[in-house]
């Protein structure tokens, strides 16, 4: 399941990065894909553990 969350991820960016190049913008494709990169992003980074966690117990 994380390494299909990492490819949406790269998919997403590489979208947004294609329609920043590219002569016809569509800015709602980019931020749907912004958006897309962000949430994985944050599942991504929700199951890291946090360092202060060794500090409170």
């Amino acid at each position: 399941m994380k390494a299909f969350k990492i490819i949406i991820m790269i998919l997403a960016i590489s979208v947004a990065l294609y329609e920043q190049v590219s002569e016809d913008k569509n800015i709602y494709i980019m931020i749907v894909a912004i958006v897309v990169f962000m949430f994985g992003m944050m599942q991504l980074s929700a199951k890291t553990p946090s360092k202060n966690n060794d500090k409170e117990e």
